[in-house]
């Protein structure tokens, strides 16, 4: 079982393919399955990384509290990076882990090539109902165990869309999701979630972004579509996918969806071609429509 020794912990994580580095970064009803749709497809062009963060075995559940924080993940990400040898790769981040990769490309611009940043920023709008619905999930985790918090989190307003295209596929993230560490998953949810940074209150940093980065979300993703819009107007070389009728999981509701359009983000990255935005010159338009610009 492959483990990486970060930070005094255990990272697991699993790889396949050869080439340029890209790592994927799970959310947190995930783990490294969540990236299975993704790990086939990416393997035969790319040395793709899938790992379990802290408090998701067989990664290291530490008992300490203050063991976890995002700060704590994103150098959990760095410290995988040194232990594998790789100076540089693709980030591809869901949810919490598309969090990770926004503040790891924030923390450590030089270590990254491309930046995908998946159905994140939930928890940004409405902070005070968000911080109750955690502290909620947090009490359930800690009273009745994993199962008692798979049985409403997986059928959630932005995970319904996931049940009804592919009821196969759900069962088999419920199932995952059902065998979490109860532990992990409170102490997460306590110490990384519900004191993160929200997208807003990074406003400032985002513009200081270097890497090229792809922001996807759901249209259906309610508490992750002002975030993405933000991190688009914000981040100087960002394009934002938006996939209709969809929820929070796009990796998994749509894998051919979501594979082709991280596959183009990547070969334009890589080519050179994901450019920053273009700024119109008034000059070059008709005096009316530069009168109305005005």
């Amino acid at each position: 079982m492959p483990a990486a020794r970060v930070n005094g912990i255990d990272l697991y994580y699993e790889e396949a393919g050869a080439g340029t580095p890209l790592v994927f970064s799970h959310e947190f009803a995930g783990s490294v399955e969540s990236w299975e749709p993704q790990l086939d497809f990416f393997a035969r062009r790319y040395r793709c990384i899938a790992y379990n963060h802290r408090g998701y075995p067989p990664s290291t559940v530490p008992d300490d509290p203050a063991a976890y924080s995002e700060e704590q993940l994103v150098d959990d990400l760095r410290g995988l990076l040194d232990a594998l040898e790789i100076q540089r790769a693709h980030i591809c981040g869901l949810s919490m882990g598309g969090a990770v990769a926004l503040k790891f490309a924030i923390a450590h611009p030089d270590r990254c090539l491309g930046v995908v940043v998946a159905g994140a920023g939930g928890g940004s709008g409405n902070r005070e109902q968000w911080q109750r619905d955690a502290l909620t999930t947090i009490r359930t985790f800690e009273e009745q165990g994993t199962a008692a918090v798979a049985e409403f989190y997986t059928r959630g307003p932005a995970r319904v869309q996931y049940l009804r295209k592919d009821p196969r596929g759900w069962q088999r993230f419920y199932d995952l999701f059902r065998g979490h560490s109860a532990r992990g998953s409170a102490l997460t949810m306590r110490g990384v979630q519900l004191k993160r940074r929200t997208v807003f209150e990074v406003e400032d940093e985002l513009a200081r972004i270097q890497p090229s980065v792809c922001i996807m979300v759901g249209d259906e993703d309610e508490t992750c579509l002002e975030p993405a819009l933000l991190m688009k107007r914000r981040i100087p070389n960002a394009g934002l996918w938006i996939l209709p009728k969809s929820g929070h999981a796009i990796n998994l509701e749509e894998p051919g969806l979501f594979n082709d359009a991280l596959l183009a983000f990547l070969t334009a990255v890589e080519q050179g071609r994901w450019l920053p935005r273009a700024e119109v010159s008034t000059s070059l338009l008709p005096a009316g429509v530069a009168a109305e610009r005005g």
